[in-house]
């Protein structure tokens, strides 16, 4: 069994960007652990408490459908959609805390460039706590694509390059179904982050390697024990 970390900045951003990878581990008997930075709301106008546990509660339907136990999921309270505003040192702490607590072998979290600064923000937290040091226990972090944030960064930025792609074929419907929770965070098609879109990227990636649908991944680091 492998202990696996989620590292998202906002609640939905888990099931859009590994979502069926999440599945998938927990079919093959490891255990998942999530980390949420942010609520993911309060920087709307007019939000009320209400909203946020709304939101919670859809993260938590969602992530029952995949199969994650809620003992194994975090929730943060870094000012949603501002955590540019905290001391860097604030946000990796919080990772180093929950690296500890799960002892995680894979870390999968935000690409470095999306144009969401808290996917960024969160990025850079988990690469400053997860320096690659012997005592360390991660050995293996992915960068997600998050639709509506990953593909819409600057041509100036370096883009989202995926090389590892896993097989979601057999887990696809359950990322559908967690992904309904959110129903009220998708937008109507051809908006980017649509279920119709979602499920087309999902197609994408799968075809460019030979599968019927996929997930699709940027390497940070692997490393690889001499046993």
């Amino acid at each position: 069994m492998k202990s696996v970390l989620i590292i998202a900045a906002h609640p939905d951003d888990e099931v859009l960007g590994c979502g069926g990878t999440i599945a998938k581990h927990i079919h093959n008997g490891d255990k998942v652990s999530i980390k949420f930075m942010t609520n993911g709301v309060a920087a709307r106008p007019g939000i009320e408490d209400r909203d946020v546990e709304k939101r919670k509660q859809s993260a938590l339907k969602a992530l029952d459908v995949l199969g994650v136990e809620e003992e194994n999921i975090v929730f943060g309270e870094f000012p949603d959609n501002s955590m540019d505003i905290l001391p860097l040192i604030e946000v990796v702490k919080s990772i180093e805390k929950i690296v500890e607590e799960v002892n995680p072998e894979i870390i999968y979290t935000h690409f470095s460039n999306d144009l969401n600064i808290d996917h960024r923000i969160s990025h850079q937290a988990v690469m400053t706590a997860c320096r690659p040091q012997s005592s360390s226990p991660v050995k293996e972090i992915y960068c997600y694509e998050v639709l509506s944030s990953t593909e819409w960064n600057s041509y100036t930025c370096s883009k989202f390059n995926p090389n590892k792609f896993v097989s979601i074929t057999q887990f696809w419907q359950k990322k559908s179904e967690a992904l309904y929770a959110y129903h009220q965070e998708m937008r109507d098609f051809p908006h980017s982050r649509s279920f119709e879109t979602v499920e087309a990227l999902a197609t994408l990636r799968g075809a460019i390697v030979g599968l019927q649908k996929a997930e699709a991944f940027q390497i940070e680091r692997i490393i690889e024990n001499e046993k």
